[in-house]
């Protein structure tokens, strides 16, 4: 595999306001449980995720999962539920569902804009990397890997589920998959900031991957 990069010129930002059931006091329906978010997809509740439907991209929730679409060789999509946290865990089941294996898909956490946050990615052949887009640069930077992804037994391959858990903890940056731990870096840029899920393909066709169970926990 050789090294990635993503254009951040094209990158796709949807924000949703906060929903009026966090406002004016009310219980919260989507930190239930024990967590501080935690949404299952049932459409039982409303947590903020923005749907959309633009240049060869989707984000959409249908029959229990957000399902992010792109067929943008290059170009990440993501959605977010439009809220703020510090210090947390993230946590999703994530099944790339159809489309090509040479992808990149996973977790966000410390969102301030689209282009200020961190990435906690794998891919459908095998690999993952740790990423941080920041103003003033045009691409991805890779914290893991000497800039580079790494490749891991843990992640299941081909159009299968992994189970990704994203550690964003102090200036420590954690990502485990499938119960194993294969990265643990330091940054000290964003200490702030929302939750959210990404994909992108570096082939041509369309990439279809399905999150669920995204949770977000004190450490």
């Amino acid at each position: 595999m050789t090294m990635r990069s993503f254009r951040s010129a094209a990158l796709l930002i949807l924000l949703s306001l906060i929903f009026a059931a966090c406002q004016g006091g009310d219980p919260d329906p989507c930190d239930e449980g024990g967590t501080l978010f935690n949404d299952e997809f049932s459409g039982e509740t409303e947590c903020g995720w923005a749907s959309y439907s633009r240049n060869g991209a989707t984000s959409q929730i249908a029959d229990g999962v957000l399902s992010l679409t792109t067929s943008q060789p290059g170009q990440i999509w993501w959605t977010n539920p439009g809220r703020s946290f510090d210090d947390v865990i993230v946590t999703a089941d994530v099944q790339h569902v159809s489309g090509p294996q040479d992808n990149a898909f996973g977790l966000i956490c410390r969102y301030q804009s689209s282009e200020n946050f961190y990435i906690f990615l794998i891919s459908s052949d095998g690999f993952y990397a740790i990423g941080k887009y920041q103003s003033g640069d045009n691409q991805v930077e890779y914290l893991t890997g000497e800039g580079q992804y790494v490749a891991s037994e843990a992640i299941n391959q081909g159009p299968a589920q992994n189970t990704m858990r994203a550690g964003c903890v102090g200036n420590e940056l954690t990502l485990t998959v499938n119960g194993e731990l294969l990265a643990t870096v330091t940054d000290p840029t964003f200490v702030t900031g929302d939750i959210g899920v990404g994909a992108s393909t570096f082939e041509p066709g369309a990439l279809v991957v399905n999150f669920d169970n995204v949770r977000v926990l004190a450490p």
